[in-house]
């Protein structure tokens, strides 16, 4: 046994470091205090330099370190088959190093995720540090709330560009050059959201996020908040701001729908507003309809027209991808994610921003 441990000791030793490092997040989590000052002192300050940095070059360097990524593990595959084929009379041992070399780059993967944004997930909350915090709706008050978005959309509709057909057209470059501004006006009035925006990045591969489900991703390996371009732009502004609401260290993505919706409605920014509002309402909506959907088509009924065929459009464009093997892999993946840092409601906690939404509104409707 020692014989075999030495013959492959660089690579269980950084076995042990990379268990180490694992089990110790596992205990400190627990420790709120803890988590605070880690993420406080050492992850938030090295996401935010090494965010700055990859900053300086217009693409996504999540996205090629992803694209990397996937080149290395087909290399490396290609490469232990064919060191295990060349090993006659070794190529258990050669099998044994190939694995366990493979579950060591995945567990520091995974370990660094943990301690640099898995952290974050037990730290203060925004309802925590603000004293807004989700709770019980009650029907009246989301109706009301709902309707005031519903409203609000229909007020902003006609304040952004539209295409022959009506459908929203405003140009993504328009929208990204003007992300780093999303929060300005939210910041005076939560400066515990202060932080010096750069904006987001557009993903060149957005095709491919349709398919596994996604909008948008921040990235903590590199600090970048990345959307999907090639989703309908209606969305974009808010899922841009959605995005940033992580770079200031939420994980909770109930916090940065709501903090997305409140960034974009406050910006200033026709856009941004108009895409604010949509969500919110879609949101509201769509809670509504589960308690009463008479109501919801009631109100639905009176959205006019420019707002229908966003809404249309946004429903066709996700159609071609719903249900399929891999968008249920992907939100079986993701939902295990979010379950594993702590939210038992798993993926269903984009529902809480309904919650939010309603507490904050429901006291600010004329």
């Amino acid at each position: 046994m020692k014989q075999f441990f030495l013959y492959h000791k660089k690579l269980h030793i950084w076995l042990l470091a990379d268990l180490c490092l694992l089990a110790l997040f596992a205990l400190l989590r627990e420790s709120r205090r803890a988590m605070n000052a880690f993420v406080g002192h050492v992850s938030t300050p090295v996401r935010r330099l090494i965010g700055r940095l990859c900053y300086r070059v217009d693409f996504s360097v999540a996205e090629v370190l992803c694209v990397l990524l996937v080149l290395a593990v087909i290399v490396y595959v290609a490469w232990s088959i064919a060191a295990v084929v060349r090993a006659k009379g070794r190529r258990g041992r050669r099998t044994y190093a190939a694995f366990l070399g493979a579950a060591c780059g995945a567990l520091t993967l995974g370990a660094v995720f943990c301690w640099f944004w898995g952290a974050d997930y037990y730290t203060d909350s925004f309802q925590e540090q603000t004293g807004i915090y989700a709770q019980p709706v009650a029907a009246d008050d989301l109706l009301r709330v709902t309707v005031y978005f519903a409203q609000q959309t229909a007020l902003t509709a006609d304040t952004v560009d539209r295409d022959e057909n009506g459908v929203f057209a405003v140009p993504r470059e328009h929208i990204l050059v003007d992300s780093p501004h999303a929060y300005d006006a939210l910041e005076e009035q939560f400066p515990v959201l202060a932080f010096d925006d750069l904006g987001v990045k557009p993903i060149r591969l957005s095709r491919i996020m349709s398919i596994l489900d996604f909008t948008g991703v921040y990235c903590p390996y590199t600090g970048e908040s990345n959307v999907n371009v090639d989703s309908p732009a209606c969305m974009l502004p808010a899922t841009a701001a959605h995005e940033m609401a992580h770079q200031r260290g939420y994980a909770s993505e109930q916090e940065c729908n709501f903090l997305g919706i409140l960034a974009a409605t406050t910006s200033g920014m026709d856009a941004y507003a108009y895409s604010g509002w949509l969500m919110g309402y879609i949101y509201l909506g769509n809670a509504l309809y589960r308690v009463a959907p008479e109501i919801y088509w009631a109100i639905r009924d009176q959205l006019p027209a420019a707002v229908e065929a966003d809404l249309a459009a946004n429903t066709a464009y996700w159609d071609q991808f719903r249900d399929t093997a891999v968008q249920k892999a992907s939100n079986k993946v993701y939902d295990g994610m979010l379950k594993a840092y702590g939210d038992e409601r798993g993926i269903q906690s984009y529902g809480t921003v309904v919650d939010l939404l309603v507490v904050y509104y429901q006291d600010k409707i004329p």
